[in-house]
């Protein structure tokens, strides 16, 4: 959805904005890489993903991929990659010649940080150690891995192509392949999953010793297999019970929660979601791939890449489908729907540093938010209690009134 601006005072949360102030310093700038690919899509899935082809393009698309931040350069002149992380799809499908190539091509453009996080999105049934050892050598120093289940019937239903002995393999594979940083990707309210399937997926997760963990509920979203056929999900009870026993399991077993549905072993948050959830600036290539920059003027531009693979790779068509400038009236929310799914939300003087816009702009929604008790009272930060973390939305909405 789209918003005029208008000549008029904006207002958020009841009160008038001040004017939008040039960004007096840019914030961290990450590069996202979608590869669209992947070996069966999942029934639940709503991601730009697509049943590859017995080969790959992958020479064309990497020379697209590049070709695609060219287009971009002039937007981050002067600025370095704190994170790249690539998604899809199945990132893992394609080779290591191609990734390094990609990377190299990358660095050639933009200079990485010193201490640059590099992720990459794999599942079990893709694995070959000899290719993951190869991924690592190229400077790839993080993998998110998608298990979702250890459970044969789970596993089945979900429409995952990997068992529950090539989920456990994997990890250890990850660690012999040089990666001591990795995540797994597990989810909860499965079918017919009850409180003890949920929480032995759990504890198999933690016994792998991951030193980060996204753990999330099933949803049906729109335009999938499970939203037209759906499942039979638990009840809300069962739901509650999961979700509670699963976050003390995690907590006592030294995963502390940093965001809705995200647990981190200490110091092993994930960078570039951070960085996301704060308000940072990253660049999209790839099909369907999605960005938001920043501009010392105080512009904040949101864009998003042609979707389908085949126009991607059409030199006919535009890399990019859209741009659009967020104004005044939409920067708030954009801002705090972001900032609050961490637990410890942000410092306050993050706001006018990533919008331009001052404090004052949120007081009437904020003083609202506290008062009911879903934001805390804490003048230098802006974060949800734990109430506001389970009511999100009607936290959020507070500021909207």
């Amino acid at each position: 959805m789209t918003h005029e601006s208008s000549a008029s005072p904006l207002i958020f949360g009841g009160a008038a904005q001040s004017p939008r102030a040039a960004l007096p310093v840019l914030p961290p700038l990450a590069l996202y890489i979608h590869i669209p690919w992947c070996v069966r899509k999942c029934p639940y899935c709503d991601f730009n993903s697509h049943t590859a082809s017995p080969v790959l393009p992958e020479e064309d698309y990497v020379d697209a991929l590049l070709a695609d931040l060219d287009q971009d350069l002039h937007t981050v002149y002067g600025r370095e990659l704190s994170s790249i992380f690539f998604g899809g799809g199945t990132p893992s499908l394609f080779s290591a010649e191609a990734l390094g190539r990609l990377l190299k091509g990358v660095e050639q453009r933009i200079p990485f940080a010193r201490d640059i996080e590099i992720t990459l999105e794999a599942n079990p049934g893709t694995f070959e150690q000899e290719k993951f050892v190869a991924y690592r050598a190229l400077g790839i120093n993080r993998l998110s891995i998608g298990i979702q289940s250890f459970q044969e019937e789970k596993l089945k239903a979900l429409g995952r192509i990997h068992n529950g002995d090539e989920a456990v393999r994997a990890a250890g594979m990850a660690r012999q392949a040089g990666f001591d940083n990795f995540n797994l990707d597990l989810m909860h309210g499965l079918p017919d999953q009850s409180l003890d399937d949920a929480l032995g997926d759990l504890r198999q997760a933690i016994a792998l010793k991951p030193t980060h963990l996204s753990w999330y509920q099933l949803t049906l979203e729109p335009n999938t297999v499970f939203w037209n056929q759906p499942p039979t999900l638990p009840e809300d009870d069962t739901l509650w019970d999961i979700q509670e026993a699963g976050q003390a399991l995690l907590a006592e077993q030294g995963y502390a929660q940093y965001e809705v549905s995200a647990y981190a072993q200490a110091d092993r948050a994930a960078r570039h979601n951070l960085n996301y959830w704060s308000f940072g600036d990253f660049i999209g290539i790839g099909a369907g791939a999605h960005g938001k920059l920043s501009h010392p003027d105080g512009r904040i531009v949101r864009t998003w890449k042609t979707r389908l693979p085949k126009d991607y790779l059409n030199p006919a068509k535009s890399f990019k489908a859209g741009e659009k400038a967020l104004t005044n009236e939409e920067l708030p929310f954009e801002f705090l729907m972001n900032a609050l799914r961490l637990t410890a939300g942000v410092e306050s003087r993050l706001y006018p540093e990533r919008t331009g816009l001052s404090l004052e702009s949120l007081a009437e929604g904020r003083s609202e938010a506290e008062q009911s008790g879903l934001l805390q009272v804490e003048p230098s930060r802006l974060a949800a209690t734990e109430r506001g973390q389970l009511f999100l939305n009607d936290l959020l909405q507070t500021f909207l009134s």
